[in-house]
């Protein structure tokens, strides 16, 4: 193994990454917006090998209000901590406030989420227990789109035990007092060296820059510096994420870069004090794209999971819905592969509106995405696919139509449009089973091919995956059928050896 690493260590979207380390072994946690399971847990022995061991939240709430896709909305910017022999995350819903949960174990149990702060606009929000003084503290960001308010940082004293704020709230650090500074979000809180550490990116999601800013006291004053920025590399918008220290004193810092269709990937900076006191990020200042690992016992090449058998009818831990999921949605049964309930639904020619999408991130290498499909219902109209889901999205799969025959169809529709139309002509598909691959091309273009029986061909036009707003394109499986809600369901699809491969 060569003792060099190559960024992004995660190369999808890992959104907000959030760092810890407890012991030998670090932890990750991410935005999870309005997919559920939420609050993805990532593990580490080395810092560039990661797997998903599970997730924190098991259901959006409150619940009524997640019932239906809310793509850009839910979990954002959560703050992972360790303290008192428990996990801790904090995090903002934008349309209610802050929130946190806690565990014994990354596993769980994890406790049910106690509001912390109920409010609009609450964001990014991130506790420190300062173990000289026995205080706690919280600072949190604020979105502009909900209150009103953006580009400054609030900060709290908080109760030990983490289950409320003991003041109103003082603004630390008003970036409209920085020239040239704006959209300041994202605090990450540290105590280090006799100083509180406020890492921010500001400069915006594709454009802008980490900030690092310090004060003796916490209410501040903060003095800032930029600490890490594109410069001349072509890493665009390196900002937002965690610092994290090795059992050797090596420092290290996680952060996002974002691109397009792909999310938000994380990169690991190495990270050094400089002779002034200030954190150096990157090679001075600059985002890294090879670099010597970091100085941890050797681990096996590792990554989170993305293929699946899908044994017993179970879906792996790297599978979300759109989604609150509902009883039924995908049955268990004694052989392998998925087998996912026709939904009926009013929404049925719009993906995006369908909560029973299970979906999973798009790969941010060329790679091709394959799944058997067999359309198990005989209700007419019934369908089931292979989804490349976003702001813009395009599916491929199997219809029934009206006179009991099995086509391949493919559709798409554009952002702006609220039906989705036919990408190619429907074809026959004979024994009612197709092989669907959709290979994604660099820029995220995404070419369509099935296999009815007489191998692979290709399906309409090159289809450009786009994100949502804050949210990478997602792969997806589903199976509905057109109708009211409630009425029912319509049979079932059945979805096997699910692979990514890469191209």
């Amino acid at each position: 193994m060569t003792d060099e690493y190559t960024n992004p260590v995660l190369n999808a979207d890992w959104s907000d990454p959030d760092v810890i380390r407890v012991g030998d072994d670090f932890y990750l946690t991410a935005s999870s917006f309005g997919r559920v399971p939420g609050l993805p847990l990532l593990h580490s022995r080395d810092l560039v090998n990661w797997t998903l061991v599970g997730h924190a939240l098991d259901r959006l709430e409150p619940a009524r209000e997640f019932a239906r896709p809310r793509h850009d909305c839910g979990v954002w910017a959560p703050s992972l901590r360790y303290h008192d022999d428990r996990f801790w995350i904090f995090w903002g819903d934008p349309d209610q406030g802050i929130f946190q949960i806690n565990a014994p174990e990354i596993r769980g149990p994890w406790t049910k989420p106690h509001l912390l702060k109920e409010g609009r606009g609450l964001i990014d929000p991130c506790p420190l227990w300062d173990d000289e003084t026995g205080e706690a503290y919280l600072v949190h960001a604020w979105a502009k789109s909900r209150s009103g308010v953006k580009n400054r940082l609030t900060g709290h004293r908080m109760h030990p035990d983490g289950t409320s704020l003991l003041d109103e709230g003082k603004v630390i650090v008003d970036a409209d007092r920085i020239p040239g500074w704006f959209t300041l979000e994202g605090p990450k809180l540290y105590r280090h060296d006799g100083w509180f550490w406020i890492f921010a990116p500001a400069g915006g999601v594709e454009t802008g820059w980490q900030g690092a800013f310090r004060s003796r006291g916490f209410f501040g004053p903060y003095e800032e510096r930029v600490v890490l920025e594109q410069k001349d590399t072509d890493v665009n918008g390196p900002h937002q994420g965690g610092w994290v220290r090795t059992p050797s004193g090596e420092d290290w810092f996680l952060h996002f870069q974002q691109r397009g269709a792909y999310g938000r990937v994380v990169h690991l900076q190495p990270m050094r004090w400089g002779a002034d006191g200030w954190p150096v990020l990157g090679d001075d200042g600059a985002p890294v794209a090879v670099h010597k690992r970091p100085a941890l016992p050797p681990q096996p090449p590792a990554a989170p999971a993305t293929d699946d058998d899908f044994p017993g009818g179970r879906y792996g831990r790297q599978w979300q819905w759109t989604a609150n999921p509902r009883d039924g949605w995908a049955t268990q049964h004694s052989g392998d592969g998925l087998r996912l309930t026709c939904v009926r639904s009013a929404d049925a020619h719009d993906l995006r509106r369908l909560p029973n999408v299970l979906t999973q991130r798009l790969p941010g290498v060329p790679s091709a995405a394959e799944v058997t499909l067999r359309l198990d219902s005989e209700e007419p109209g019934a369908r089931a696919g292979l989804a490349v889901l976003g702001d813009a999205f395009s599916w491929i799969g199997l219809q029934r139509g009206a006179d009991g025959t099995v086509h391949l169809v493919h559709r798409y529709a554009e952002p702006v449009a609220e039906h989705e139309r036919d990408a190619e002509h429907a074809r026959l598909a004979p024994d009612g089973t197709a092989r669907l691959r959709i290979e994604i091309r660099p820029g995220a273009r995404c070419r369509f091919l099935a296999d009815t029986g007489d191998g692979f061909r290709p399906s309409g036009q090159v289809f450009a995956a786009t994100p949502w707003r804050w949210v990478g394109a997602l792969l997806g499986l589903f199976a509905l059928a057109p109708g009211e809600d409630g009425q029912g369901h319509a049979g079932a699809a059945t979805f096997t050896q699910f692979r990514i491969t890469a191209i």
